[in-house]
């Protein structure tokens, strides 16, 4: 079992720690079976879809999947069919993340990073604290909610918007939901997370 860390001295130490942590699960995840991550992302999607938060859910915050994720495109589909309102995520220059909303594939548009980004109007920053479910990618997540994430902080400052009532749920493969992750200060936890075999959790 890993050792949790909690903030000992500033993002120097983060980065020697999480560092190994992400490229060890970026590599297997390049080594993971197109056809597998594809059965992976459906078994993920059928979970999500009968939570019974994201049943009864008006609004719900998620993202466009990229390279090598588990994949949301027919997932963010499945919810925009059913008539959900879908806010998908634009990056801001300065890290943070702006929301528009998704109507249909045909309304992305490829942004920074390769991510495909929503081309309808801005809803701003704070336009998550609005939606019933949110969505969040991870590259890890432990049994306590903690999330690893790419680094850049963005999804923490969005989940830090987020009230405690709002379920709150992190996307992994198997293998990435583990027993235990270093965790700082500023690090927000998820309150569920999804894995293809062994579904929707909470935390």
């Amino acid at each position: 079992m890993r050792k949790t860390l909690v903030n000992s001295g500033g993002s120097r130490v983060q980065d020697d720690v999480k560092a190994p942590l992400r490229a060890r699960i970026r590599a297997g995840r390049e080594n993971l079976e197109p056809h597998a991550r594809v059965q992976a992302s459906s078994l993920i999607r059928d979970a999500l879809l009968s939570v019974p938060e994201v049943e009864m859910a008006s609004s719900i915050a998620a993202y466009s999947s990229v390279g090598t994720e588990p994949g949301t495109q027919s997932l963010l589909f499945a919810l925009w069919k059913r008539g959900s309102y879908v806010l998908l995520p634009r990056l801001l220059p300065d890290g943070d993340l702006d929301w528009a909303s998704f109507e249909g594939p045909e309304s992305l548009v490829e942004g920074p990073h390769g991510i495909l980004e929503p081309t309808e109007p801005s809803r701003g920053a704070g336009a998550v604290k609005a939606a019933d479910v949110v969505i969040v990618p991870a590259l890890a997540v432990d049994r306590r909610g903690r999330r690893l994430g790419q680094g850049g902080g963005s999804y923490d400052r969005a989940l830090a918007r987020v009230g405690p009532a709002i379920l709150t749920v992190g996307v992994v493969f198997d293998e990435e939901f583990v027993d235990e992750l270093p965790a700082f200060d500023h690090d927000i936890p998820v309150r569920a997370v999804v894995t293809p075999s062994g579904g929707f959790r909470r935390l």
